[in-house]
Parts: structure tokens; sequence; C-alpha cells
């Protein structure tokens, strides 16, 4: 089973440690956002060149670990022209040192038309704002022979996996694959057809997929909350099923699980896992 985490869900730490950690919680794939990770010595995405990426590039891939996806979660769909422009630039930069890290995919979420969630995003002029932005990103990874990792969430313009498979439609770019995670599908209405939802997802949206994100949710006062991976109400047997069976190798990394979680939340995965 390949399973990664999500780099800055460990408590902050120097590249040595962090290494080290990785190690020791067995984890040889990682999702990579270098300036969460590491705020000191890359305080903004502008200060991103060839040789911060291969330095940190190398570090990793020398101890064994891959970077699955490099992170650059922007606001692809700003109502604001100049922010977008900035948004995109950033992710332009990532696709273009991608290569420099040792990593091949770039990922995202759609982002919304205003700061924060509006019902705005589930209109159908906010998807197409989404094509548009994600056409502009993968004509760039296409020139630069890598890919956009696009990430559906439920409050944003992309919420649903027909809209995720009528995305790839529309883009009709094999430089445009899909980060799936389960839990961003749920709601307080939805969850307890989980299980009909993530079938369908995995049915629509098949070898599109290039990484599965793994969390976990639970349902308190009617309110949807992120919870480590195993303390929650997802049905994980599905997922690795099709990890294990239908896409072998495939990267699944754990997110939104604290440091003092993940040896918990690994260990009940790799035995679903092995179960199977």
């Amino acid at each position: 089973m390949q399973l990664g985490v999500r780099a800055h869900d460990f408590n902050p730490c120097p590249l040595p440690q962090l290494i080290e950690k990785l190690g020791r919680h067995g984890f040889p794939a990682i999702q990579l956002a270098l300036h969460k990770s590491f705020p000191e010595s890359v305080p903004a995405l502008s200060a991103l060149s060839p040789g911060s990426a291969s330095y940190y590039g190398n570090a990793f891939r020398q101890a064994g670990i891959q970077i699955a996806v490099l992170g650059c979660y922007v606001n692809i769909i700003d109502p604001d022209p100049a922010r977008r422009a900035q948004a995109l630039h950033d992710f332009s930069t990532h696709l273009r040192l991608a290569r420099d890290f040792g990593a091949s995919l770039v990922g995202t979420e759609t982002g919304s038309t205003s700061r924060g969630y509006t019902p705005d995003n589930f209109t159908e002029e906010a998807f197409q704002q989404v094509v548009a932005s994600v056409k502009q990103m993968t004509a760039e990874a296409e020139r630069f022979g890598v890919t956009v990792g696009i990430e559906a969430g439920i409050n944003h313009p992309l919420y649903t996996a027909q809209l995720t498979r009528r995305l790839l439609d529309e883009v009709s770019s094999h430089n445009l694959q899909v980060i799936f995670d389960a839990a961003n599908l749920m709601t307080p209405e939805n969850y307890l057809d989980q299980d009909r939802i993530v079938a369908e997802a995995l049915e629509l949206l098949g070898d599109r997929i290039a990484v599965l994100h793994l969390k976990d949710f639970t349902i308190i006062d009617g309110r949807l909350h992120i919870v480590p991976a195993g303390q929650g109400l997802l049905n994980f047997t599905p997922l690795l099923h099709y990890m294990k069976y239908k896409r072998p190798h495939i990267h699944g990394l754990l997110e939104s699980t604290p440091e003092e979680h993940m040896q918990e939340s690994a260990r009940l995965l790799r035995r679903i896992y092995s179960e199977l």
C-alpha cells in the first residue's frame, strides 16, 4: 500500500527532522506545499526558484520519499482579476518547477467566487470560470510535461463527481487528473448515502484519479467536522479496495491528520487494506 501524508500535517520542523519522521512512520510519499512546511525558508510563493526546488527535491529523493503532489492551493476563480492572475501565475510557477522538485503533479482546489463560502459557487457561471482557468493551467502543464491535479470540495464550484467528470470532458486534456477526496463530497444531508456517492465517483472518474486523499469526518449537532482517518463515519473499504485492485500502487495520502494521530490512522488503513 502506497500510503503517504500531507507534509504540513506534521508539527513544524527542519527538513532533516521531517525526513526522519517520514521514515519512522513508514510514509514513502508526501503532498508538499513548501511555504506551509517551511514558512521561514520559503515565506512566499514568489520566493521559489529552480535552486530551492532542487534543494528540497533532492533531499526527499535521496531519502526515498516521493513528492506525489506538489501543493499549490490557490483561488483560481478569484473575483478580483489581479488576485486571480497572481494565483494562476503562482500555479504556473509550480508547474515550471515541478520537475526540479521531482514531482509530476501539481494540485489545487477550484476556490471560490468570493472570500469564503457563497451560493454563487454553485452557478453555471462559476463552473465556466473554473473551466477557463483550468484550460489555461493545463495548457501550461502540457508545455512542461507535467499534470494538473484538481480536487473537488463541497462548497466549491466543483462539488460533485458529476461536475468533476464534466470538467474533464470540457477541458479534454490528459494533463488534467483528479485528486479524489471522498470526505470532501460529504454533507450532513448526504453522508448516509456515502457508499453510493463514492461508488459513482470511482466509476465516473475511473483512471483519471491520480491520487486519493484519506481523511475522515463526523457529524456533530448537524454540522460536519473533519477528523483523522478512522475516527469518524467514512467507510474506507471501497476506497482501499479501489486502491488495491483497480489501481495498484496508486498513492493514498493522509490529510488533516495531526502528527499525534498519524500512526493510529496509518495502522488502521493498512489493516483494512491487508484484509481485503
